[in-house]
């Protein structure tokens, strides 16, 4: 029974030695192929560039507001 850390370590053994040591491997591999939204895993290089706008956005210095203190 999985309802305990020892139970589920239990039914992990149990589903390796039905099914092979690569088991969980699969189904992550499956819940990856499954997606029919299109998004970034259906265009690489749109993935890309969006990354790369991402990450010079996120390194730009914080603004500065002006207040009547700092003018």
């Amino acid at each position: 029974m999985a309802g305990t850390k020892l139970g589920g370590v239990k039914a992990a053994a149990t589903n390796k030695a039905k099914h092979g040591s690569d088991f969980y491997a699969k189904i992550g591999a499956k819940g990856g192929k499954n997606g029919r939204t299109g998004g970034f895993a259906a265009n690489p290089e749109l993935a890309r560039i969006a990354g790369a706008k991402g990450g010079r956005i996120s390194r730009r210095t914080k603004k500065v507001v002006a207040t009547a203190d700092n003018k």
